[in-house]
């Protein structure tokens, strides 16, 4: 069972608050979406442009729910992962920190950069990450137990605020 799932939009930092928290915890961290790239030898956004969103969101979906029935450390998902009924069904019952990483999209846009190789953001990338928060941000706020803004802060003091919420000793 996870010690704690990180869960928000790109640019949120769950990749990194991720392994500084896991430093914390002296646990491992498990990135689904470089997990997935890992297990296929593939970068997500060949996945998506090369197979479909609905083939990436299958691999997402077994990956995502072995993980979170497995994983002993810090688990940050990928974004879109929660919009899945069965992940977010777990993680609504799981007795485990999850913990939504929120952040604004003038803190976003540098972090995800909006000219990388993200397949959800290729196309008028501002107003796509928008949409994008207008659907996921209820279920962000819904399925979360600890609710933590990235903005304007580094990686580590965000861990050490995750970590002090769900008890670990500092």
């Amino acid at each position: 069972m996870p010690r704690a799932v990180l869960i928000g939009p790109p640019g949120a930092g769950k990749s990194s608050v991720g392994r500084q928290l896991a430093k914390i915890l002296e646990c491992e961290v498990l990135d689904t979406d470089l997990e997935i790239e890992k297990q296929t030898g593939r970068k997500i956004f060949d996945i998506f442009t090369e197979d479909g969103e609905l083939a990436f969101r299958a691999l997402e979906h077994d990956l995502v729910l072995a993980v979170l029935s497995s994983a002993p450390g810090v688990v940050a998902l990928g974004g879109g992962s929660v919009l899945d009924k069965d992940v977010a069904h777990y993680l609504e019952k799981c007795n485990f920190p999850v913990v939504y990483l929120e952040v604004s999209i003038s803190q976003a846009a540098p972090r995800v950069g909006f000219n990388r190789e993200r397949p959800l953001l290729t196309i008028n990338p501002r107003q796509q990450w928008l949409s994008l928060m207008d659907k996921r941000r209820p279920i962000y706020e819904f399925l979360s137990t600890i609710k933590i803004s990235t903005d304007n802060r580094k990686p580590a003091e965000v861990a050490k605020e995750i970590a002090s919420a769900i008890g670990a000793a500092l």
